[in-house]
């Protein structure tokens, strides 16, 4: 299968699976961000069926690769599956574990990040990995609008510490079942 049609396959059955997957409209930013970044090493926190990095690894080229951490081994499972179906298990690897305890292991550097696990620990995600982040480095943090309350000190740090440019992108029509009624946003943030 063509990763298209694997991401199609996903946002069908989303919705009744009460998958909370950051869909096509919101998704559109992660393939812009990929398009102008050009990243050749993503991490991604938080996996879920693997929707969001198959929309991202479409677009890298061999020897590029995406580290997605993922808490549920069965989960897991299941978006491996479909980086199979889409041809991309070369570029997509999954590490299971609680991020917390994963992230500080990893080694190398990330010039994209992807969150989209724990929203409360999202700020504690990123001061684990970035050390590994460089200038230019783009972190992408998914549901603030949704969650504002829960990332709150996420967003402060992002916008305020000095350390990167940070730009909330707000989507009105959400695909997610539970933000469908009040749209959603990402927060894109680039290190200085």
């Amino acid at each position: 299968m063509k990763p298209e049609e694997v991401l199609e396959s996903i946002e069908r059955v989303a919705p009744g699976q009460r998958w909370p997957i950051i869909g096509p409209e919101r998704g559109e930013i992660l393939d812009e961000l990929v398009l102008k970044h050009k990243p050749s090493t993503i991490l991604e926190v938080g996996t879920l069926v693997g929707y969001s990095a198959i929309r991202m690894g479409r677009h890298l080229k061999k020897g590029q690769k995406i580290t997605c951490v993922e808490l549920s081994e069965n989960i897991a499972g299941t978006a491996r599956s479909n980086f199979e179906k889409a041809g991309l298990s070369d570029r997509i690897e999954v590490v299971v574990g609680d991020a917390k305890g994963v992230l500080p292991t990893l080694k190398g550097s990330f010039d994209m990040v992807f969150l989209d696990a724990e929203k409360v620990e999202y700020l504690t995600y990123l001061k684990s990995v970035e050390r590994l982040l460089h200038k230019g480095s783009v972190v992408v943090a998914d549901n603030v609008r949704s969650h504002a309350s829960e990332v709150a000190d996420y967003l402060e740090y992002v916008r305020n510490s000095g350390n990167y440019k940070s730009a909330y992108r707000d989507f009105p029509v959400g695909y997610n079942v539970a933000t469908a009624n009040q749209g959603d946003a990402v927060e894109v943030s680039v290190k200085l």
